[in-house]
């Protein structure tokens, strides 16, 4: 799959820290998408503050990582 370059670069990319690699994996597909749309952009802003509107009012239902994981596992029907 890929070239040396390609293969080095993979080898060295899963040494990272789970953190590292979430951050580079968002670059990565950053570069690959369109321009951002302006009102896409904006939508997702309004989105955001309504949720954190939601945490600091003790409105939102918060679960943690491992949960998470576990729902998302059980949506792809993975394990």
């Amino acid at each position: 799959m890929g070239t040396e370059a390609l293969k080095k670069v993979r080898s060295e990319a899963l040494m990272l820290s789970e953190t590292d690699r979430a951050e580079l994996a968002h670059a990565l597909v950053t570069s690959l998408d369109a321009p951002a749309d302006a009102d896409a952009t904006e939508a997702w802003d309004k989105e955001i503050r309504r949720r954190l509107a939601e945490i600091d009012a003790g409105t939102a239902k918060l679960i943690d990582r491992d949960e998470f994981r576990r729902r998302m596992r059980e949506r792809l029907g993975s394990r």
